[in-house]
């Protein structure tokens, strides 16, 4: 990257110098120390919201000046030290893009799923993106309005996109995906094909409206790039064998990739962890979301081997830890490509692990 720009958010003042750390990551090096983000990477998940102005918790969701305005206030009041960045995505759930196939959802208090819309081949035309969907349409909306809002105080990025076996498992339901996946494999790869069309057509509408304002390409993950960026992902994977994932997910996961400068994969816990050599086969694919997990699967320090593989492969990876793991972790794995997230709200703390991170060699 020859042009490092600065997009004016006043929280960061130090934009710059932090994308080059993150470009650095991306190159599997590191410029003066590993980059850090000051949150979790689920964070956004565990915070309710408020209740009692809306008749239901759809209208909450769809009500775009409410969301841009709680995000933003929650920029006015927070710190944006190391790698933080103030990003808001528009969000309506993981599984948005199924509904812009057709697919009707159901919104809960922190999260919305699908309800699935086929069962088998002879419903496949009904499987067609809608340009007018009243998902789509409150995705542009609420992305609209915090490119107006947002001027200056945030980065605005795109939703959450999920096409390939995930999509395919939203609009079929799992348990008909795996009666499909046995009986008629062929209709389940043409579904796949199907929906992967009006991805990348939507990806690039996304891309380009924040490109004309001067924005980052950024989601979930709130690491940016100047170019084009993507999270791969098959959650789906945690459920399926090595052999059946190198069928029905890594073909499509190989060609999502090429579309986009860079891809970090989001790797949902140790289930999905079981296909990762097939993935690091992957050129296009910089890095990987280890997404530890919760109750076994703490403490970090357990999944130091898999970190490791990772690294060894030449890519880079997303750790979350706790503050107390930082010297221990630091003492067991080399900085090159890693970047820490660290839910650390404390100021001086943030600080004095940004000084400590760059004594990491």
């Amino acid at each position: 990257m020859s042009s490092f720009f600065d997009p004016g958010i006043q929280a960061k003042p130090d934009f710059v110098e932090c994308m080059k750390r993150i470009y650095a990551w991306y190159d599997h090096q590191v410029l003066d120390r590993a980059p850090v983000r000051f949150s979790a990477h689920n964070a956004d998940y565990a915070v309710e919201g408020e209740t009692g102005r809306w008749a239901n918790l759809k209208q909450r969701w769809y009500d775009a000046e409410y969301q841009v305005e709680k995000f933003k206030r929650s920029v006015e009041r927070s710190n944006f030290l190391g790698e933080t960045f103030p990003v808001f995505f528009p969000n309506l759930g993981p599984n948005v893009f199924a509904g812009m196939l057709g697919a009707h959802l159901e919104f809960g208090d922190v999260t919305s799923w699908c309800k699935p819309m086929i069962s088998g081949q002879d419903e496949l035309d009904r499987v067609v993106f809608d340009w007018q969907s009243e998902y789509l349409r409150k995705i542009d909306e609420l992305t609209d309005l915090a490119l107006e809002m947002g001027r200056g105080l945030f980065l605005t990025g795109y939703t959450d996109m999920h096409p390939g076996l995930d999509c395919a498992d939203a609009l079929l339901g799992t348990e008909n995906l795996f009666i499909n996946i046995f009986d008629a494999p062929d209709f389940v790869n043409e579904l796949i094909k199907r929906v992967s069309v009006p991805f990348y057509e939507v990806m690039d509408a996304f891309h380009k409206k924040l490109k004309a304002h001067r924005q980052l390409s950024v989601t979930w993950m709130q690491i940016p790039s100047y170019e084009t960026l993507h999270i791969p992902s098959c959650d789906l994977g945690a459920m399926i064998s090595r052999n059946m994932f190198d069928e029905f997910a890594l073909p499509e996961i190989r060609e999502e990739v090429t579309h986009f400068t860079h891809n970090i994969f989001h790797v949902d816990g140790k289930d999905v962890a079981i296909h990762l050599d097939g993935l690091l086969d992957i050129p296009q694919i910089q890095a990987y979301q280890w997404v530890q997990g919760v109750g076994l699967d703490k403490p970090i320090l357990q999944w130091i081997p898999l970190i490791k593989r990772i690294q060894a492969a030449g890519k880079s990876v997303v750790v979350d830890l706790a503050y107390e793991e930082l010297e221990a972790f630091m003492e067991t794995v080399r900085p090159e490509g890693i970047l820490l997230c660290i839910d650390e709200p404390d100021r001086d703390a943030q600080q004095a692990i940004i000084n400590r991170l760059l004594s990491w060699k």
